[in-house]
């Protein structure tokens, strides 16, 4: 913390405070996450909708630290109030806010407090004030790395053990590396001279990993369409597919299209089908920067009429999304076991409304990218006893890039653990189910 904040004499409540509006739109954030369970990248959308690009980068850099670290900014909180503040008080959010402004984005004291202070010009401004002045007074810390809620530390202890909890942990501290899935694999060694500036590495043909903190679209090669955005663990499903060469495919809950222009780019004849027209849009326009093509499908699975069968089934299913908490960190605050049962139900019913379309030899691939076993292996086992007419379709390893990732039962789970010394992956979970009559 700053040397000389000025705890001694409360601040007036000003909102002509310069940075006022940005904290305000992270507390605006943060009450979307706590209160209504709303996605972070929603809740931004509006909260950040008259901000400036800096300010607007700003409030969602104070709100990805203050959730990162969210379990032990609270237990700083609770140490200094006579009585807990309720998880979703005003009052503790705005401190989660301003002490994640001091301790992890190295904000001066004196900026955070005249910045907090005004979001609780009507409620708890002496509270407010009191606690940052004696966490300030204590030197207080956090440790070395954020603390998973208790609510996933229990589900991920039970079902993946100690390494991928503390593995999970370390890779909180910060957003994941950017991974770049090319379209043409022999491209691969111009594009890694021409990323040479950005220290690349790479884990398979096709692939590329860089550091965090370069704009993507000024990228070499943005403009030319020759690479997309795309974790490393969200490509193995349609690596799982092989060559698409006079094949078809059809990908549901396709948008934004990662998957899309995978199959594309291997030669498959595809159909992507989505429910949201605005994903849609945005998966139009992704094809488009990269000069690929496909049938873009905008309809409900349940309600979809089509009689048409495929070689390839891709569904990408609806999920809680806690393998992505190293961007998304709002998951982990968020997803609770009911969450899990609701979306578990609807991923059954896709899964098997997904299984019609498949033709008899050709291939089902279900993934999700959840680190809950009721979306990943329990999904699996349960199609499996209700489906006769399907298998299990051998993975080849040989197109799996990460060490491990291929469980013994044959299907795909990735773990914090993995590659951790590598930048890491997000948990996902894919499955490969061949039709057989």
């Amino acid at each position: 913390m700053s040397k000389n904040p000025n705890f001694q004499n409360k601040p007036k409540p000003n909102d002509d405070v310069a940075g006022v509006e940005s904290r305000r739109a992270a507390l605006s954030m943060m009450q979307a996450v706590q209160c209504r369970a709303q996605s972070l990248d929603q809740a931004a959308i509006d909260a950040c909708r008259r901000l400036p690009p800096n300010d607007k980068a700003h409030a969602i850099a104070i709100i990805h630290e203050a959730l990162r670290w969210q379990v032990d900014l609270d237990a700083m909180i609770d140490s200094k109030t006579q009585k807990i503040l309720d998880h979703d008080a005003k009052a503790r959010m705005v401190l989660r806010i301003a002490l994640a402004q001091m301790l992890v984005l190295k904000t001066p004291s004196h900026a955070a407090i005249s910045t907090a202070l005004p979001l609780v010009e009507k409620g708890p401004r002496k509270l407010v004030h009191g606690v940052m002045g004696a966490l300030y007074r204590d030197q207080a810390t956090l440790p070395e790395t954020p603390s998973l809620p208790d609510k996933a530390l229990k589900r991920w202890s039970n079902n993946w053990g100690e390494d991928a909890i503390k593995a999970a942990s370390k890779a909180l501290l910060s957003p994941p590396p950017l991974d770049l899935m090319l379209k043409d694999p022999a491209d691969h060694d111009d594009i890694m001279a021409q990323m040479q500036d950005y220290n690349p590495i790479s884990f398979a043909k096709g692939h590329i990993r860089l550091g965090r903190g370069s704009a993507v679209e000024h990228l070499p090669g943005y403009d030319d369409g020759i690479w997309w955005v795309q974790d490393i663990a969200a490509s193995l499903p349609a690596r799982i597919t092989g060559d698409g060469t006079g094949k078809t495919a059809l990908d549901l809950c396709a948008a934004p299209g990662g998957k899309t222009m995978q199959l594309a780019a291997a030669g498959f004849d595809v159909s992507a089908l989505d429910i949201s027209k605005r994903r849609i849009e945005r998966l139009a326009q992704n094809l488009k920067r990269v000069d690929l093509t496909a049938d873009i499908v905008c309809a409900d699975i349940s309600k979809w009429d089509n009689e048409t069968l495929f070689d390839i089934v891709l569904l990408d299913a609806p999920c809680t999304a806690s393998g992505t908490f190293r961007r998304h960190p709002d998951v982990l605050q968020r997803i609770d076991k009911d969450d899990i049962d609701r979306l578990s139900e609807k991923q059954n019913a896709l899964l098997s409304r997904a299984a019609n379309w498949v033709k008899l030899g050709g291939i089902l691939i279900y993934a999700t990218c959840s680190l809950e076993r009721e979306e990943g292996e329990d999904q699996i086992n349960g199609f499996l006893s209700d489906h006769n007419d399907f298998i299990l379709a051998d993975i080849d390893e040989d197109n799996i890039p990460i060490n491990d990732a291929v469980a013994a039962e044959g299907w795909i789970r990735t773990l914090p653990h993995m590659m951790i010394d590598k930048g890491g992956v997000d948990g996902f979970f894919a499955a490969a189910l061949k039709r057989i009559k």
